[in-house]
């Protein structure tokens, strides 16, 4: 009954579009909307057999086209190497470029923990690393840049489109990398986080960053599990420890070296020009916050979580919080899409307690949220339901139109089958 009477008050509706890849798994982060008015995403493999895939989708026609699969753009097609199975980030746009990265999407399971694979079936070689890439969307021809040290993947990727200056985390051992696009040189500052998520749960397990901030000097940020805020200082290409961390109350309680969650790391954040600081989300609580580098200052703004989930103090079932998070195309409001709880008479209906990785606890809605920024100006705009009546899962990523479309991927049934792929959300209202 609950949910029947959600639908008949849902104020946004979902429109799937399928784009070709039967096996499209989760995706992260990985959608953006280029200056040609389309909208770029790649869709995930976790299969030894096949990689993952960039696509383009053309808003005006509402037509998919598939670009490339990610093993053939980095060479390694005929090599039988663990595929390039996806890609954790945004489209950066360069110079008439798209610049993203690839990472590794088949597991080796050890433990209930997603680890790389060492042990790979007989014909196959190891992962050889994730790439930075780039894609001209005048001529449609890719670059490959670079590669990963150590057959490490691209768990994080940030750029400065102004200097040309890329920033990564790779996983599981949590490298932090600076590339000149303009030198080609690649640097490699080391682990940033313990031993990252290689290591050993309850000794030197440290779930990593998955969203580095760029300030508007160059300078790149990241956090780390115990909530402490590393500077890269881009000319002097040093790491600094600011005197600021992500410890609060507000957030929770978290044990850094177990797995399951992000612990105090931030989910994402982004650069906001008129204020000279940034916004981040934490993803568990769905707490907004304010992060001025030049003071070495954070403080929460208020919680943007859904409104049921406000009302019930629940954190969302995604342990780690969810990606959908990004300024709109006004500059000045904050999209974001997360959870809301599910009832069943009349009860809430609760998920596992712990996770030995990041996932899904159990069953929710997903919410459209606005905040307006120079107003402080907090919007729920409610659940999100496709025309059959079932909703998105598994949503972390967001691209925002310029009539205030929202894009992201997400679980959907096609054909008896759940996969992953396009949804475009219609009409929030801003505000």
């Amino acid at each position: 009954m609950e949910q029947l009477e959600e639908i008949m008050n849902i104020t946004l509706r979902a429109k799937t579009y399928y784009s070709g890849f039967q096996h499209a798994h989760d995706t992260y982060n990985a959608i953006s909307k280029a200056s040609d008015g389309n909208i770029y995403y790649i869709l995930s493999s976790e299969r030894l057999e096949e990689g993952g895939k960039l696509y383009v989708f053309d808003p005006l026609k509402e037509e998919t086209r598939l670009l490339a699969d990610l093993t053939e753009i980095c060479g390694e097609a005929d090599k039988k190497t663990v595929p390039q199975g996806k890609s954790h980030a945004r489209f950066y746009e360069y110079e008439g470029k798209l610049f993203f990265s690839t990472h590794v999407g088949y597991y080796e399971m050890i433990e209930g923990m997603e680890r790389l694979p060492m042990r790979v079936p007989e014909g196959f070689a190891r992962y050889p690393g994730g790439h930075i890439l780039s894609y001209d969307i005048t001529n449609g021809t890719f670059t490959d840049w670079a590669i990963a040290p150590a057959g490490e993947g691209i768990v994080a990727m940030h750029m400065d489109v102004i200097r040309g200056q890329l920033f990564c985390i790779t996983w599981p051992t949590g490298l932090f990398l600076h590339f000149d696009v303009k030198t080609k040189q690649l640097i490699n500052l080391g682990p940033v986080s313990a031993n990252g998520e290689a290591g050993k749960p309850g000794a030197d397990f440290r779930t990593l960053c998955r969203s580095i901030l760029v300030d508007s000097a160059g300078k790149a940020y990241f956090s780390t599990a115990e909530g402490l805020v590393f500077c890269y200082d881009t000319a002097k290409r040093s790491l600094q420890q600011l005197d600021v961390d992500l410890r609060l109350d507000y957030l929770g309680t978290y044990d850094a070296t177990r797995p399951g969650s992000m612990a105090y790391n931030w989910r994402k954040i982004f650069w906001y020009e008129p204020e000279q600081v940034a916004y981040g989300i934490h993803g568990n609580s769905g707490y907004l916050f304010r992060f001025d580098p030049k003071k070495s200052h954070i403080e929460l703004v208020q919680r943007i979580a859904s409104e049921a989930s406000q009302r019930c103090g629940m954190f969302d079932q995604f342990s780690y919080g969810y990606l959908g998070f990004q300024l709109g195309p006004d500059g000045e409001t904050i999209y974001y899409l997360t959870g809301s709880p599910i009832f069943k008479n009349g009860k809430r209906v609760k998920g596992v307690e712990t996770l030995a990785k990041g996932g899904s606890k159990g069953q929710e809605y997903l919410h459209l949220i606005t905040y307006h920024i120079p107003s402080a100006t907090y919007r729920d705009h409610g659940a999100i339901f496709y025309e059959n009546g079932e909703w998105p899962s598994y949503v972390n990523a967001i691209a925002v139109g310029n009539a205030s479309t929202v894009y992201t991927l997400g679980r959907m049934l096609h054909e008896g089958r759940e996969i992953a792929d396009l949804i475009v959300i219609s009409r929030p209202t801003e505000g």
